[in-house]
């Protein structure tokens, strides 16, 4: 369970394990709870699938329309995805016997300390499992919400059925860097700004490519504010939220991650998938993907002039390109598909 269907970490992730467990358990089903998105296409045609058109946090005709699909397909086990789990709590007070398992995937994990916990810690004896995508916040369940039953799982990436359309990228070939981030405070496009205005003096012919989400909010304001104030309107460019990711990676040479907080980002999980080479920043469980010098570069939020070096070192080697993709790739296909996670995941539920 989800509450939208937008291009988001914790929305892909809903749509992967709904994905995964079709061909590993008798019945699985994806329910959105407020808003759906560009990820409805990707669901599979073998996953039931419920859209609840929840208006308000109380939504009672929302609540009995969830309690007759869970009925109705005999479903045993809730999995709720981030803020979804409010509903989950909400229907394990009129359905007793559901298994409810809450999933982590909070972003600001550098700032944990000021993280709301109130209702989380409430309705935690509820939940007969919580999952979290990275150590600090099983540290932080354990000691805030004095939660037991908790397990790390780290998030996956598969193919997705890439809708083919007729993008074209600015800039040259064989010179576009991608970033895969929806315009969010916590990813730090400011970072990426000051790199593209340090690398536009040295190698003018690059060029950067953000793909995410727009919410037309003042971050998005001051980026595009920036982007003018640093004459960067032939070297930036902004694509919004796409369905045709695999198009557009194909389409780029380096990828970048430039986020001030993190949990574990399906970015960079992607940009691996499709053989990327990469610079990325050291927060949530990057450092546990990404090994520095080996299978890309990874250096804090606040360097931009060690991001901006590190990223001319990739610009500049065609042949270390290759080798941190292909690296990135074999990382990947090792410890972050569907089947290694979806194996611990189903063994763990036996036991919540």
């Amino acid at each position: 369970m989800i509450d939208s269907l937008e291009a988001g970490g914790a929305e892909r992730m809903a749509v992967n394990y709904a994905n995964a467990l079709v061909n590993e358990i008798e019945f699985s089903g994806l329910v959105t709870t407020r808003k759906e998105g560009s990820l409805l296409g990707q669901i599979d045609a073998n996953v039931s699938y419920l859209f609840l058109n929840k208006k308000r946090q109380l939504d009672f005709g929302a609540l009995f329309r969830l309690r007759s699909f869970v009925l109705k397909n005999k479903v045993t086990h809730i999995h709720a995805h981030s803020t979804s789990f409010f509903l989950a709590f909400l229907l394990k007070l009129i359905h007793p016997s559901l298994r409810i398992i809450r999933h982590d995937h909070y972003g600001n994990n550098e700032f944990l300390s000021v993280r709301p916990y109130f209702v989380l810690k409430q309705t935690a004896p509820f939940f007969n499992g919580i999952i979290v995508v990275n150590q600090k916040l099983k540290n932080w369940s354990e000691s805030k919400l004095k939660a037991k039953n908790i397990i790390y799982l780290p998030n996956f990436t598969i193919k997705e059925k890439s809708k083919k359309e007729d993008i074209i990228l600015k800039g040259f070939e064989g010179k576009r860097i991608i970033c895969l981030a929806n315009l969010r405070p916590q990813k730090n496009h400011f970072l990426l700004l000051e790199v593209a205005k340090k690398l536009k003096k040295t190698h003018s012919d690059w060029t950067f490519h953000l793909v995410g989400k727009d919410f037309k909010d003042d971050y998005a304001m001051q980026i595009k504010k920036l982007i003018l104030e640093y004459n960067l309107e032939e070297k930036v460019f902004l694509y919004g939220s796409r369905q045709d990711v695999e198009n557009i990676l194909n389409l780029t040479s380096i990828a970048i991650l430039t986020s001030q907080s993190e949990g574990l980002p399906v970015s960079v999980l992607e940009y691996g998938l499709y053989k990327k080479p990469i610079v990325v920043t050291r927060v949530g469980e990057i450092p546990r993907i990404v090994e520095h010098g080996e299978n890309g570069f990874v250096v804090d939020s606040n360097e931009p002039d060690l991001f901006y070096n590190y990223l001319v070192k990739l610009i500049t080697s065609e042949g270390l390109r290759s080798d941190f993709g292909q690296a990135l790739y074999n990382t990947v296909q090792n410890d972050y598909t569907d089947k290694s996670v979806i194996s611990k995941y189903l063994n763990w539920l036996q036991k919540s």
